[in-house]
């Protein structure tokens, strides 16, 4: 059976787990690194930094393309390592496949 104790390590390992990934960063680029995406793992962006090469020869357009491209980039590793972050703390809890 499912304890109260456990349920009590399982809201202090995430309490944890959720102060770990709001300090760990992950980066997510397009355009062969021409712009980049820092968010933390628990998915709060950082800096966009966008290169003065695209900035002065690329239309509008392409510049907003490729910023969400390296956004959807950088959560997706954020996703990543969350899930594997998570996976350690989750508890055991037959039937729910977790």
């Amino acid at each position: 059976m499912f304890g109260l104790d456990k349920l009590k390590d399982f809201k202090k390992n995430a309490e944890e787990a959720k102060q770990r990934l709001e300090s760990i960063t992950v980066e997510g680029v397009a355009g062969s690194d021409l712009v980049k995406v820092t968010c933390t793992a628990s998915k709060r962006i950082v800096s966009v930094d966008i290169s003065e090469s695209v900035l002065r020869t690329a239309l509008k357009p392409d510049v907003d393309k490729l910023v969400l491209e390296a956004v959807a980039d950088a959560l997706a590793q954020a996703d990543r390592f969350t899930e594997s972050e998570m996976k350690d703390i989750m508890p055991n809890i037959p039937g729910l496949g977790l």
